[in-house]
């Protein structure tokens, strides 16, 4: 497989205030194969967002470097599409506008912009609601049009940083299924953050656990639940076993972290 993003030996330490700092990531690599669904699973604190920010490019590592493709990721990344937990909408312009606007930062014309806002409105199921703004949509709706905002502007990564995590609990269940279908249909690679173990064995071909702060990563665990997946699939004994394995690492991890976090307090 060929890697579409690389960690190379990562660190990044942040200033907490004068003369005090904290290290998000010590000494992090990992490589992303294009075309996969990854998922970072880890405690609180433990680094998720900070890297994928650094592929993103909206924050550079202390030490080591993150590549695209083999090159270096020094600024923001157009080739990498980020999709936040909160909507980060712009409530002034509609569904159609929204999704249009990094078209529109592209100097596309305006044909070609409402051609391809067209195609991903109808991908994430919002044909219908071209001429809504986001204060008269669902949560989920809402989601739904800052994915197809991701999409349009083609990128080849797509970045997520717990975009479901404020979702009822159907809604989440569906638009997981609805991100596996688009990212079946499209190969696109993404890398996508959550703290739900079932969701990462929902969604991911291989799940990262991070350590408790500085975050390295603890282990890489292959995915081998066969695709398509539905929510059935948490009925199978394959399934109880692998989330009791993922569970394991983690709670190894959570419990280093309170302890680590005690004895700070002392």
């Amino acid at each position: 497989m060929t890697a579409i993003l690389t960690a190379s030996d990562v660190s990044k330490t942040y200033s907490v205030g004068p003369g005090q700092e904290t290290v998000a990531i010590r000494n992090l690599s990992l490589h992303v194969n294009e075309g996969e669904f990854m998922c970072l699973l880890g405690a609180s604190g433990c680094g998720k967002s900070t890297l994928i920010n650094m592929f993103a490019g909206f924050t550079q590592p202390t030490s080591g470097a993150v590549y695209l493709r083999g090159e270096p990721i020094t600024r923001i990344e157009p080739r990498c599409g980020m999709v936040f937990q909160s909507y980060a909408l712009f409530p002034w312009k509609t569904v159609r506008s929204n999704v249009e606007f990094g078209l529109k930062m592209q100097g596309r014309s305006r044909r070609e912009r409402r051609e391809i806002a067209e195609k991903f409105i109808d991908m994430v199921q919002l044909k219908g609601f071209e001429d809504r703004y986001p204060h008269e949509l669902s949560g989920g709706m809402q989601q739904r049009v800052t994915i197809a905002r991701a999409l349009a502007s083609a990128p080849e990564v797509l970045l997520m940083d717990e975009p479901f995590a404020a979702l009822d609990a159907m809604t989440r269940q569906v638009m997981q299924e609805e991100l596996l279908s688009i990212q079946a249909r499209n190969r696109m690679t993404v890398v996508f953050i959550t703290h739900n173990i079932d969701e990462a064995l929902i969604l991911a071909d291989r799940i990262v656990v991070l350590s408790a702060r500085p975050g390295r990563v603890k282990t890489i665990i292959d995915n081998p639940l066969a695709r398509p997946r539905h929510i059935d699939v948490q009925l199978s004994k394959e399934y109880s076993e692998l989330k009791s394995q993922v569970w394991g690492y983690v709670e190894e991890e959570m419990y280093q972290h309170v302890s680590a976090t005690r004895l700070a307090a002392a």
